[in-house]
This record gives C-alpha cells, sequence and structure tokens, in this order.
C-alpha cells in the first residue's frame, strides 16, 4: 500500500460476523454494542483504544446452552 492511502487509525475489532445477541445486546463478533458499532468512525482515537482495551472482559453470548426441547417443554409446563 502507498504512503499516501496509510493513516495512522486504530482499527476496528469487525470480524465481519456482525449479529447482536438479543439478551446481551453485544456483537458476537467483536463484542462491541451497537451504538459503540455506529458511532466507531466518527469516536476519536483514545475513545477507540479504550473500547478495544475492555472488549476481552465482554461476554457476547452466554456460553452455557440454553437448554433445547426439554427447557422449552419446561417453561410450557403441562399441556
Amino acid at each position: 500500500m502507498s504512503e499516501e492511502w496509510s493513516r495512522d487509525e486504530v482499527e476496528s475489532p469487525c470480524v465481519r460476523i456482525c449479529l447482536i445477541h438479543p439478551e446481551t445486546r453485544l456483537c458476537t463478533g467483536c463484542a462491541r454494542t451497537i451504538d459503540e458499532i455506529a458511532a466507531w468512525s466518527r469516536l476519536s482515537p483514545e475513545a477507540r483504544r479504550a473500547i478495544l482495551a475492555e472488549l476481552p472482559t465482554r461476554t457476547p453470548a452466554p456460553k452455557a446452552r440454553r437448554g433445547g426441547r426439554a427447557a422449552r417443554l419446561k417453561r410450557k409446563g403441562p399441556a
């Protein structure tokens, strides 16, 4: 890449797996909130670095299984 096209910016953590989890409200790919994703291009480098530093502490999707059919039947109760 030529020098004139390179910029000294904090890169986006986007991994192109863009899906907002309904419970955590975080992207399952990069762990950012929808507001952080939308504002990323307008954020200062300092604000971007602060978000990047926080991402490893976030859990974008619950790790435990939700129970599948057995859990649905239990929630539904007797027919």
